[in-house]
């Protein structure tokens, strides 16, 4: 097996290993108290956890609702799935997630609401609270997106600007059960962070929100409405978000039925497997792609080989140029940068969802032969780094890794072999 095999068959274990199915039925258990049931969600596997929902709860769901990625549908029959934009929301979400406040709303003390949440969740569910509009909330997203901002930081921001985020889809249904299970796409599980935390307390403020917007130069550039909207929080004009303590959340249950362990506690015990030492880099990687990936390869020529240095987390771009990519692809890209002929080293950078950035990739392998490789096809790398057009060099040098939709949402996976 080659070192770019090994690379996808520890991706493919690690996906394995997220799959929802199992994760699902592991944790779902429906109190008999409860006659009706309305399954609820956001995500990109929210689809696919729907679809083993309706295996275990049958007959009693009532309705339903999930919202999802486009592409990232699932085979349901009593819940209804639909399609709505990501990462920038777009008016199917707004439509989906007036959809998902009516069904809350309709839900009896006696009943239970199951929400199925999972990454993605915050931008597919926009409710931009009048007078703001969806074009004006796109406008804040984009410019933190560029800005590099986290995605705490997002949706701190995105929390303060709807009526469905930071526990308002949990006041909605209030007083019915809620349940929620959630597959994190965050770093350390914070719950209000995952998909915003429409059911779970929101321990952000306006001043927090406020706060985000100047750290990252975006806030005089923001769009009038939200400006005004963030200083009437100020000033306490505008109710806040519901937080921890308030009584409706003694009737809300949330469970993280996966995280990042899983994908790379696979991943590590594949690469063993394979032939390669393990080494376990961190569950929790973050800062700037090209800086991290310039730290893992260092890291990885320290190690006596074979060996393998994994991690797991999600780093962001600080967006200056005008190219194509995700920071799965910009790190791969300045990885490939650092390598020297003789490096006999492998980097595989994959988002678990089997997007990264607004492109059709995963993310890509790279070696010491990529960028001769794209040299060869046209492309200069160092120009397509500083453009931040990672996805189209990659491409000429046939290093993208395309795999489709998951339906599974675990974070990053990053696999560094030295052989």
């Amino acid at each position: 097996m080659t070192p770019r095999d090994a690379a996808r068959s520890i991706l493919e274990s690690a996906l394995a290993a997220g799959d929802v199915a199992p994760l699902v039925r592991r944790h779902l258990r429906v109190d008999p108290r409860h006659g009706r049931v309305h399954v609820l969600g956001c995500g990109k596997a929210s689809g696919a956890m729907a679809a083993v929902a309706e295996e275990v709860v049958g007959d009693r769901i009532v309705d339903g609702f999930v919202v999802v990625k486009d592409g990232y549908g699932a085979r349901v029959r009593r819940v209804e799935v639909s399609e709505a934009g990501h990462p920038v929301p777009d008016e199917r979400g707004l439509a989906a997630c007036t959809r998902l406040l009516e069904l809350a709303r309709s839900a009896r003390e006696d009943d239970l609401v199951l929400f199925l949440v999972s990454g993605g969740g915050s931008a597919l569910t926009p409710a931009p609270a009048p007078p703001i509009t969806l074009a004006e909330k796109q406008e804040v997203t984009r410019l933190l997106l560029a800005s590099g901002a986290t995605i705490g930081e997002l949706n701190a921001v995105r929390k303060h600007l709807s009526l469905f985020k930071g526990g308002q889809l949990a006041r909605a249904a209030w007083p019915a059960t809620v349940l929620t299970l959630a597959l994190s796409d965050v770093i350390g599980d914070p719950l209000d962070v995952i998909a915003s935390g429409p059911t779970v307390p929101d321990p952000t403020t306006f001043a927090d929100a406020r706060e985000v917007l100047i750290r990252r130069g975006v806030a005089g550039r923001v769009p009038a409405s939200i400006a005004r909207r963030f200083e009437a929080g100020l000033r306490g004009e505008i109710e806040e978000t519901p937080k921890p303590g308030d009584r409706l959340f003694g009737r809300v249950t949330t469970i993280v039925i996966g995280n990042n362990g899983l994908i790379t506690d696979a991943a590590v015990a594949t690469a063993g497997r394979l032939g390669y030492r393990p080494h376990l880099a961190t569950r929790e990687l973050q800062g700037e792609a090209r800086d991290v990936a310039r730290d893992l390869v260092a890291r990885a020529r320290r190690l006596e080989p074979p060996a393998c240095l994994i991690a797991g987390g999600e780093t962001t771009v600080t967006v200056t140029g005008r190219g194509k990519g995700g920071r799965c692809q910009e790190f791969a890209l300045s990885a490939a940068l650092e390598l020297l002929p003789t490096d006999r080293i492998t980097i595989l950078a994959a988002g678990t969802d089997g997007t990264d950035g607004p492109t059709d990739a995963a993310g890509a392998i790279v070696d010491a032969g990529s960028v001769g490789r794209g040299a060869a096809a046209g492309a200069d790398a160092r120009q397509a780094l500083k453009d931040n057009d990672a996805y189209r060099f990659l491409g000429a040098s046939g290093d993208l890794l395309v795999s489709g939709p998951t339906r599974t949402n675990l974070l990053d996976l990053y696999v560094v072999l030295r052989s």
